[in-house]
């Protein structure tokens, strides 16, 4: 991966871009939850992906269905399903910004499976931010709370799948074209949810179903941009910017849900986000630097001798 500035200021913009449309994605289902039931908004969000996808790569589908990596592509599958599955559950019994904080234990995951399985450095600076992060997500959690109950389980299983997918899209990277990611990550979903759905089909209202289309909608914008920062950008060093989820998350649970974050909350955000910002800043310093140290080192131009 190079260290071109350009390249990770894109990566890290796409990336906070991609979480905000998952927090959003987020807020949907769970007011379809509370409307109708999860499995109604599982299914739009996998088979609304297929459908958007399917539309507009029809002209070049037998391209966009052909896969270097069809292992891979099944394994990105099932995490996904099964994040987004446990995730949507939790919603049913915590709060937007309870669930997505709990959550927010991925990005510690991915960097250091990052390290142990892509071979990405695991320096100092990364460290320190995952760490400051950590302990951000710790102070809204509050362990020995009523956060921790066990419906607490579902985000956590939430976390390690999504930690398994990034990590796959990650290894994928650029070497495959992010449509044909995008479509077979949500395949599977849609096959399993369409056999579900006779079972627990609710004829939805006009308002679930504006909100089943914005969650198809979202929920594939969440996954192309996702699919585009991972292939600008290091795993580990994008893994802070999914905190910044907290703060969507938060923002929607008290516009949506009246649900209001007290002192703790804030104050674990203001840590969370102050981590992301000091990699940011880092990350791209530490990109233009090479560039910087070759343009000192480059010797002068000589100046031409005139003629008397």
């Amino acid at each position: 991966m190079s260290n071109d500035p350009t390249h990770t200021g894109r990566a890290i913009l796409l990336m906070i871009m991609a979480i905000f449309c998952f927090s959003s994605m987020d807020a949907c289902a769970k007011a379809i939850a509370t409307e109708s039931n999860t499995v109604m908004a599982l299914w739009a969000r996998y088979t609304g992906q297929v459908v958007l996808v399917l539309a507009i790569v029809a002209p070049r589908l037998r391209q966009v269905a052909r896969t270097q990596f069809p292992k891979l592509q099944i394994f990105r599958s099932v995490c996904q399903l099964t994040a987004t599955s446990a995730f949507f559950l939790g919603l049913n019994h915590l709060g937007l910004a309870e669930s997505t904080a709990i959550m927010d234990m991925n990005p510690v995951l991915i960097t250091l499976g990052a390290a142990l399985f892509l071979g990405e450095r695991l320096g100092p600076r990364r460290l320190m931010a995952i760490g400051a992060a950590l302990v951000g997500a710790m102070i809204i959690i509050r362990p020995g709370s009523a956060v921790f109950s066990p419906a607490a389980l579902f985000p956590l299983t939430a976390a390690l799948a999504y930690a398994g997918f990034a990590l796959a899209t990650r290894h994928i990277g650029h070497r495959e074209d992010p449509w044909t990611s995008l479509l077979y990550s949500a395949l599977l979903g849609s096959l399993v949810l369409s056999m579900l759905l006779p079972a627990y089909w609710d004829l939805p209202s006009l308002k679930v179903a504006l909100l089943m289309l914005a969650l198809a909608g979202l929920g594939t914008s969440a996954q192309l941009l996702l699919i585009r920062s991972l292939s600008l950008g290091e795993a580990a060093m994008l893994a802070p910017f999914s905190y910044a989820g907290l703060i969507s998350a938060t923002f929607w649970g008290i516009v949506v849900f009246g649900e209001y974050p007290d002192r703790a909350t804030v104050i674990g955000a203001l840590v969370i986000v102050s981590a992301g910002v000091y990699v940011w800043h880092r990350e791209t310093r530490a990109a233009r630097a090479p560039a910087l140290a070759e343009v000192k080192a480059a010797p002068a131009p000589e100046t031409p001798v005139l003629p008397d």
